[in-house]
């Protein structure tokens, strides 16, 4: 073959392809008018529901099932400060809720809603003592149950523990996901930048009270800051005329991108006795007069973990099995990041139908 024709074959495949890429981008270009109308639709929640309690800010939400339920212990969803809830049930396919309400389960979730400033004091007393207490108290009443099931996720799932360490007597079964338990260990960046040697709570809220939801979506944000302001735009772009995909995108997004404020005291005292001094795994950490002791927790435990989690890696959840009295403790760890841990494709198929299945034998 001629330098010539090699030549020729080399231009003549750059020229193909820029064609075919300028025609794909004038498809892409063509979709971006309909983004925002799309994003405007997108559902938050879509399992039917109900608000059966309320109490300030939060809310109890029921998940109506069109059959009786099949276990007599009621399953009560709880959510960390910092996001919606609804990612338990982000959409159709995706609903960690649907699996547990088609399974039979009388689920609920405890919403906490939205703090302005005037609630800029509250505590873990008040969030664990208060609203979560009550809100048991109410499910036990109206289920006719002497016990409910606890399932938290993230902060949740560590607001959950400690629920249970305090009201062990009022849970049959504890679940948690990716829950920060013993926050020694530096693997996360999280962990890192709350270190006291650089960074002072009290100056920070005393400063600013509630703490901004957009201060926890920048730390957030910055923990991938490449994989979520470079990468994730260009992915974004290049896939943008596929409907499928901008319906998933668009609705893991505004998931992400609606945040809540922390009441000030709370991330106080959260910041302080968790991250800084490590408190809950020595069991001194304080909940109003009372200290959490882990030792205390006897009912059945499942604790589940993201493998590839960068906001709460799994060295930081893992030492609960060997802190607790349960007897009865699964660990199942999951080839994901801390989203995927409850709505990523693996999970949904696999991982919560034998959760599923483990509380089923425990209800």
């Amino acid at each position: 073959m001629s330098k010539r024709a090699s030549s020729n074959d080399v231009f003549s495949g750059w020229q193909d392809a820029m064609i075919n890429e300028g025609f794909a981008s004038l498809r892409r270009m063509a979709t971006l008018p309909f983004i925002a109308q799309k994003a405007r639709e997108v559902r938050k929640g879509v399992t039917p529901s109900e608000v059966v309690y309320e109490e300030d800010k939060a809310r109890l939400i029921h998940y109506i099932c069109p059959n009786p339920p099949r276990y007599k212990t009621p399953l009560l969803f709880v959510f960390a400060l910092v996001n919606r809830p609804y990612i338990f049930d982000l959409k159709e396919g995706r609903s960690v809720v649907a699996q547990f309400v088609d399974a039979g389960y009388d689920t609920y979730l405890l919403d906490w809603g939205v703090p302005n400033q005037a609630e800029r004091c509250l505590t873990p007393d008040d969030y664990i003592n208060g609203y979560l207490l009550n809100a048991v108290d109410y499910l036990r009443e109206r289920c006719n149950a002497p016990k409910v099931s606890l399932l938290g996720y993230c902060m949740g799932g560590t607001i959950a523990t400690m629920f249970t360490a305090l009201h062990q007597g009022l849970v049959k079964n504890l679940l948690i996901l990716a829950a920060g338990i013993d926050f020694s260990t530096r693997e996360g960046l999280i962990n890192l930048w709350t270190d006291e040697k650089y960074f002072d709570v009290d100056k920070f809220v005393d400063t600013v009270g509630n703490v901004p939801a957009e201060f926890m979506q920048n730390a957030f944000l910055m923990l991938k800051p490449v994989q979520n302001l470079i990468e994730k735009p260009i992915n974004f772009w290049e896939n943008c005329d596929r409907e499928e995909f901008v319906e998933d995108f668009l609705t893991m997004e505004t998931w992400l991108n609606d945040n809540v404020p922390v009441p000030g005291e709370m991330y106080r005292q959260w910041a302080k006795y968790l991250f800084q001094k490590n408190l809950l795994v020595q069991n001194k950490f304080p909940v109003g007069k009372h200290m959490v002791d882990l030792r205390k927790i006897t009912c059945p435990l499942m604790n589940l973990m993201a493998e590839k989690d960068d906001l709460v890696p799994p060295a930081q959840s893992a030492p609960l099995d060997d802190l607790v009295s349960s007897k009865d403790k699964q660990t199942i760890v999951v080839p994901s990041g801390h989203i995927g841990l409850s709505i990523g494709r693996h999970a949904q198929k696999h991982v919560w139908p034998s959760v599923c299945e483990w509380l089923s034998t425990r209800s």
